[in-house]
């Protein structure tokens, strides 16, 4: 299980991924040891104006009501952060599927991405902006607050200040921050939106760098946190940047413009070693299987490698085939069924046409990318 659902809002399922649960534990305890209390006390009390007692903050079991405290806190203000993205998001009438709470902060999953340069920057900004408003509610209740309540001034205070910090690190312009975001939506006003993702992507990368750089050999020694984040931001480019070039060579398509009747099947009753006779002497390592005129299934070299060349002659193609494929509409875009391809990491899938089932496999989205690339918008397709 990589996700738990905890609660809903605005109907949009708000989960806590697995990994949150291992770093929760491990922030609180960051926080809680001490050494970081004493330092936002100082910045605390320099807002506020309230002496804050380091002695007392730091005394028996309060440290670690502080630090878990402050790591819920924390996440909740992430949560609050992506329900910015997900309110400008519904805004502009896009479907928000939901939000997840992880390692590195949360992410607000989209139907699908805005190319439209406007609604891009306002749904990225959202996120920010709802961190600066957190963080002014906070500071705003630092004024109200009792004295005589440290521990409470002291998460309330810390959670002003970090939601600011939050606000302004989102910004850096790398993917998948909202800055990226940002600069790539800044980028196509006055450009293609593949290259705008590039030119992002490569700013972001640069930053990505530079992070591995500072957490490899800043002061201090070794930075594990500010690694992976390098990692992950690098990562994340480069993610983006394929992502939107895929989508772009594809789009216009639809799964069964990939499709064609199929000009190589093999009855699901004939034996191995029928198929075995077929692939050499039509060259070709993968069969629609067929069943009274109607493809049932996909066989390729693989499925029968671990079969005795004594048990070929009877041992039939029904049962080797791979039946359970996922299952297209024909008129799907083809870039979404690429995408779902993907996610259930099969090589081939079924697709309903008007003329039957078909068979798409990865090897026409590969042909299909190449005949783009070369031929561009006008291709037979």
């Amino acid at each position: 299980m990589r996700s738990v659902k905890i609660t809903s809002v605005w109907s949009i399922p708000i989960k806590i991924h697995i990994s949150l649960l291992v770093v929760l534990p491990i922030f609180a305890w960051l926080l809680g040891s001490g050494q970081q209390i004493a330092l936002y006390t100082r910045l605390i009390e320099g807002l506020t104006g309230v002496s804050l007692d380091v002695a007392a903050l730091t005394a028996g079991s309060t440290p670690w009501v502080i630090g878990t405290a402050a790591a819920v806190g924390l996440f909740a203000s992430v949560a609050v952060h992506e329900l910015g993205h997900a309110w400008a998001a519904m805004r502009y009438d896009l479907e928000v599927e939901s939000i997840t709470l992880w390692i590195l902060g949360g992410l607000a999953n989209l139907g699908s991405i805005p190319r439209e340069w406007k609604k891009e920057f306002w749904i990225a900004v959202a996120g920010p902006l709802s961190s600066v408003f957190v963080g002014v509610v906070c500071y705003a209740a630092l004024t109200v607050l009792p004295g005589n309540q440290p521990v409470v001034i002291f998460v309330v205070g810390w959670l002003a200040v970090t939601n600011v910090v939050l606000a302004v690190f989102n910004m850096i312009p790398a993917f998948p921050m909202d800055g990226g975001r940002v600069l790539r939506a800044l980028l196509a006003r006055n450009r293609p939106y593949a290259s705008a993702t590039r030119l992002a992507a490569s700013v972001g990368k640069g930053f990505a760098i530079l992070f591995a750089v500072f957490g490899l050999i800043g002061g201090g020694g070794i930075n594990p946190m500010l690694v992976l984040l390098a990692l992950f931001i690098y990562g994340a480019a480069s993610g983006e940047s394929r992502t939107v070039v895929l989508a772009d060579l594809l789009e216009g398509l639809t799964v069964a413009d990939l499709t064609a009747a199929p000009d190589a099947t093999i009855d699901a009753s004939a034996s191995v070693s029928e198929l075995v006779t077929r692939m050499f002497s039509d060259r070709r390592t993968e069969f629609a299987v067929e069943d009274g005129g109607d493809v049932v299934g996909v066989i390729t070299s693989d499925d029968f490698r671990a079969v005795p060349p004594e048990e070929q002659d009877t041992t039939t193609v029904a049962e080797l085939m791979a039946s359970d494929l996922p299952t297209f509409d024909g008129g799907m875009a083809a870039f979404d069924a690429l995408v779902e391809l993907d996610q259930s990491r099969a090589s081939e899938a079924f697709v309903t046409t008007p003329d039957g089932v078909r068979v798409v496999s990865r090897r026409d989205f590969a042909s299909a990318l190449e005949m783009r690339k070369v031929l561009g918008r006008g291709d037979p397709f």
